[in-house]
């Protein structure tokens, strides 16, 4: 199933399509779009002020446009074997959303959010389940852009200091007094990867096992960028020391809540009231058909609620979470706060991945900068964005004011089927293209 739509007047967060032209006309004349309508082109008269920017959505879309119509066929590519990826299709089922200066001028949504049960076996066509424009998505580590949101507004509030010790703050993050809050979110902590909480008795152990986590044998904090979910799940347990609150309550109070975000949060199978929107990931893990169940074993094992992975969303939600920074922070971030947050923070360090050789280290606080693996051609110095293990992500280009939200279940039956990184780079080029 394909579905393609063309939204006018709904808006996240964000300003009409209009006052998005007048911005990005420079000293000449632009081409506009290929999705926008005539009218919407057009720039408001001079001393026009600019509308308000608003989190509520608004009206219904019409038509499909001639490039929406391009990013449906591009988003349909990846539904079979590519050249990129010869042997499987890159995904099941993918949701787009794109945004310029905060209106919704395209969504379009293909494939399947379920196309296979445990085993994998394929289901036959009548039992699939069609991907649609709310589906929603297990986010994977988009989770961390939205942990790093709730750890910086405690920081705007005066409860965490950004250069203070992790260990001042949770006595239990021992022998690793020289790493600070704010290299959790940059990722040159020294952190490993992963926490190792398998087989201990409870909870509250876990949590423990996190903090104890010890640093890469050698590594001096600071000075390198290694990529560490461990980082962002103590980051995590700042934000609950913080707040008074569990992640979970802390996110719905801190940032969902007043973003009215009511498709974005931990656990949805006890607040989604239609199974037919849970998008699958795995259909071969020891836990079976994973739908609505968090895949990241390690999340999972702390109860589904983790810094670093947990939170399902749809790509309205995320696009708008790109919007807010976007923006400036709004209600829930101060503007220093997310100037700092989009600075890159480790300009100069060397960057320690073996998944990705040579990719930059450019990182903000909790999101990644000019990375070209993912970003294609929208990749510049001041791109920012997260991507999620599931075949997630979010891309926000500023000086376009562009968000794109990319939304796939590429982990679905089998995440070892595709590289989603050709797919994400490929997608972005046509976003490129089509708002230049």
């Amino acid at each position: 199933m394909i579905l393609a739509v063309s939204v006018t007047r709904r808006t996240a967060l964000g300003a009409g399509l209009a006052a998005a032209t007048a911005g990005l006309a420079g000293c000449g004349p632009q081409p506009s779009p290929l999705w926008a309508s005539p009218e919407e082109t057009s720039a408001p008269p001079t001393g026009t002020p600019a509308p308000h920017r608003s989190s509520a959505p608004a009206s219904s879309p019409p038509a499909s446009t001639a490039g929406e119509s391009r990013l449906t066929a591009d988003l349909e590519r990846f539904l079979k074997p590519t050249k990129e990826n010869p042997k499987h299709p890159t995904y099941a089922g993918a949701v787009a959303v794109v945004m310029v200066d905060g209106k919704v001028t395209a969504e379009v949504a293909v494939g399947h959010a379920v196309r296979y049960s445990a085993g994998p076996v394929e289901l036959p066509a009548a039992r699939r389940v069609p991907m649609r424009p709310d589906s929603i998505f297990d986010l994977a580590s988009l989770t961390k852009v939205y942990t790093a949101i709730l750890l910086l507004r405690q920081v705007d509030k005066g409860k965490v200091d950004l250069d203070a010790p992790v260990v001042s703050y949770l006595p239990g993050f021992t022998g690793k007094d020289k790493v600070t809050v704010r290299m959790l979110l940059t990722h040159t902590s020294g952190l490993p990867v992963g926490a190792a909480v398998a087989g201990l008795p409870d909870l509250a152990a876990k949590r423990r096992a996190v903090l104890a986590t010890p640093l890469v044998k050698g590594a001096v904090p600071g000075t390198v960028f290694r990529y560490s979910s461990t980082g962002l799940m103590v980051a995590a347990q700042l934000v609950e020391k913080a707040t008074g609150m569990t992640l979970d309550r802390a996110l719905k109070a801190e940032l969902t809540g007043p973003l009215s975000l009511h498709d974005t949060g931990f656990k949805p199978l006890g607040w989604v009231s239609s199974k037919a929107r849970l998008v699958a990931t795995d259909a071969r893990s020891s836990r079976g058909l994973l739908r609505g169940v968090v895949h990241d074993d390690v999340a999972n094992r702390m109860g589904g609620v983790a810094g670093s992975a947990g939170i399902f969303a749809t790509a309205r939600d995320v696009a708008a979470i790109g919007q807010l920074l976007l923006d400036g922070g709004g209600r829930v971030l101060s503007a220093a706060t997310v100037r700092a947050m989009l600075t890159n923070a480790n300009r100069g360090l060397p960057a320690v991945d073996p998944e990705r050789p040579g990719r930059p280290s450019d990182h903000g606080l909790g999101v990644v900068l000019r990375q070209p693996w993912f970003m294609g051609r929208l990749s510049t110095p001041a791109t920012f964005g997260h991507t999620g293990f599931t075949g997630t992500s979010l891309l926000v280009e500023p000086k376009r004011r562009l968000v794109l939200a990319l939304l796939t279940n590429r982990a679905h039956p089998n995440w070892t089927w595709a590289n989603p990184d050709p797919m994400r780079a490929a997608i972005a080029n046509t976003v490129a293209d089509l708002t230049r």
